[in-house]
């Protein structure tokens, strides 16, 4: 997502952190939720790297594909000693995504045979989306 689609949303990173509960300025970069998490390696950002762009509010932290990788598995969360939801952080982050409306594959472009090897949370997540 360009930065200039995200600007229109004023207070974006006030929005995260509405949105997951979550205090983002709790986290001190111990590394603790990346050290836990399962699915680093397919990360391009590393889950205390996010944390630290929202900290930083650099508009490269809502162009990774770590939010949409994260399976809210809560590892991050038990590992950290300031008890910092990750899993909602990302979360928040997907759905400010997702309200932009912005589509990388449209399903309505699908066929019924693509759409039935989709992941369950695809399907969610679309629904979701085009629910308001």
């Amino acid at each position: 997502m360009a930065r200039k689609e995200l600007e229109i949303i004023e207070g974006l990173w006030e929005k995260v952190e509405e949105l997951s509960g979550q205090n983002i300025f709790a986290c001190y970069q111990c590394g603790m939720c990346s050290a836990g998490c399962p699915f680093t390696d397919e990360m391009d950002m590393l889950p205390n790297q996010v944390i630290r762009g929202l900290q930083l509010r650099d508009w490269n932290t809502m162009d990774c594909s770590a939010m949409w990788i994260c399976a809210s598995c809560f590892s991050c969360q038990v590992q950290c000693p300031k008890g910092v939801d990750l899993a909602k952080l990302m979360e928040a982050m997907r759905q400010i995504y997702l309200r932009q409306q912005l589509d990388h594959v449209s399903i309505d472009d699908m066929t019924p045979e693509q759409i039935s090897k989709l992941p369950q949370i695809a399907l969610v997540a679309n629904f979701r989306k085009n629910t308001g």
